[in-house]
């Protein structure tokens, strides 16, 4: 089910709310549970009961690791949890990977698996593996009450494609939660304002996309079109559904940890990451690159804990070649900046770094958007004018005017700017009082263009849904 659907927005979340607060207190953790599995259950009945299986697992070596904690068997416990959750997520993820490049390698045919990958399986993994090694490590105690940890896991706001909610960003909240009309309030701009960005941008960008892929009159030019609007594209879908979660979970009592701060602003790579998916970059530091070492270690093993996490994170994205190269790009760009390049990015003009960074990006998005290692050469080649293609065409200056008003408001909207002059309106005396009816009234208008979109269009998941 998406958080865009109608039958999301006008059935299920309407219903889960009257149930919640009409629950009593000590049910409330119980009636997320519940609608978090038949949320999931919607889409993935069959893989509800693989996740029902990583809780009941993860809720047990958290027991086990907590009882034993500083023996031997605790060290086996978490070891087992890594197994577990890696494992499941090797299978349904990565087998049929891991069968064509061996294929490949040694020129044979073993026939492939063909499994379909469980929507949501890379996060509540990472969730749950989180929680198991913060128990071992002593950071959380390990949570008793199932019904806590399986509204942990499997929380419907978050579930399919983060934020990345560790137990200990909402340990508390868990156990005691207010709910005030301020909150629910600000929960819910923030989730109209993920739709729009879902809706209005995203699937707008997505179109032209979709325009340049069936195009038969490619262009130089049209390829920066469709290199720009991937760019912008997989930024507000992934932004808006973390908008969407975070929102939600005001509504719920929950804060979750921000997950995107305008990372196209950012002037070099090392900022981007910082601002770019900022709950996986905090989980891959905090559970890979410190545990081997981070940097402080010699030299060269700090190189490869670099190399190392970034080509999980190319993995962890995706069970193909394109996915490990756009990780190791990254690599290869940090090391280049944390070994020479950095001080001087902070000395050149603020133009000139923001734009080394956007052109990298944008290169990287392109290779992380190919079907293939070869479509992605293709597809950068195109860029550069390798494709044997004219820089322009009739068509190409046709899709131009049409989006051009729309690329410059999707630049625009992913930058600080808006919300800088919603700030400023909101310090003035005469722009709280404009503010306290047009923004409501804004809410609701854009409810209803969102609505109508979605009422007339087709069916568009989040980019994120694949991973």
């Amino acid at each position: 089910m998406l958080f865009s659907s109608i039958p999301f927005l006008y059935y299920f979340f309407p219903a889960v709310i009257l149930l919640y607060f009409i629950a009593p207190k000590r049910l409330k953790n119980t009636v997320l549970l519940i609608t978090s599995l038949v949320f999931y259950g919607y889409g993935e009945p069959i893989y509800l009961l693989l996740m029902i299986a990583s809780i009941l697992l993860g809720y047990v070596y958290g027991l086990l690791i907590g009882r034993f904690k500083g023996s031997w068997k605790a060290k086996a416990f978490v070891a087992l949890s890594c197994v577990t959750s890696l494992g499941f997520l090797a299978y349904f993820k990565y087998a049929d990977f891991f069968i064509s490049s061996f294929n490949a390698a040694f020129g044979l045919s073993i026939p492939l698996l063909k499994i379909a990958l469980p929507i949501g399986i890379s996060f509540y993994s990472f969730q749950i593996l989180s929680y198991t090694i913060d128990v071992y490590r002593g950071t959380v105690p390990a949570c008793k009450n199932f019904i806590n940890f399986g509204a942990f896991v499997s929380f419907f706001p978050q579930l399919i494609a983060g934020p990345i909610v560790r137990y200990s960003d909402i340990i508390v909240e868990l156990q005691e939660r207010s709910v005030s009309a301020e909150k629910i309030y600000r929960g819910i701009r923030r989730f109209l304002a993920g739709l729009a960005k879902k809706i209005l941008i995203a699937n707008t960008m997505g179109e032209l996309c979709s325009l340049f892929r069936e195009s038969g009159e490619k262009s130089v030019l049209f390829y920066w079109m469709y290199a720009i609007a991937f760019t912008l594209q997989i930024y507000f879908d992934f932004s808006g559904y973390s908008d969407m979660a975070i929102g939600m979970g005001h509504m719920f009592g929950f804060n979750f940890p921000e997950n995107f701060n305008f990372p196209y602003i950012a002037k070099s790579i090392t900022e981007f990451w910082r601002r770019w998916h900022m709950t996986l970059s905090s989980w891959f530091r905090d559970y890979v690159y410190i545990p081997l070492g981070g940097n402080r270690v010699p030299k060269w093993r700090w190189l490869f804990n670099i190399v190392v996490v970034w080509a999980l994170t190319g993995l962890w994205h995706g069970a193909a070649g394109n996915f490990i190269l756009w990780g190791l790009l990254y690599a290869v760009l940090l090391i280049i900046e944390k070994v020479w390049l950095l001080d001087k990015l902070n000395k050149i003009p603020a133009f000139l770094s923001h734009l080394y960074v956007l052109l990298f990006v944008t290169l990287g998005f392109v290779l992380f958007n190919a079907d293939s290692i070869s479509g992605a050469v293709a597809d950068l080649g195109g860029l550069f004018g390798f494709a044997g293609v004219p820089f322009s065409t009739a068509e190409t200056l046709y899709y131009l005017r049409s989006y051009a008003i729309l690329l410059v408001i999707a630049i625009i909207g992913s930058t600080p700017l808006p919300r800088k002059l919603l700030e400023k309106l909101r310090s003035l005396k005469k722009g709280k009082s404009v503010l306290r009816f047009a923004e409501p009234a804004a809410m609701i208008v854009l409810l209803l263009v969102c609505t109508a979109f979605l009422v007339d269009g087709s069916f568009n998941p989040f980019l994120y849904f694949r991973f």
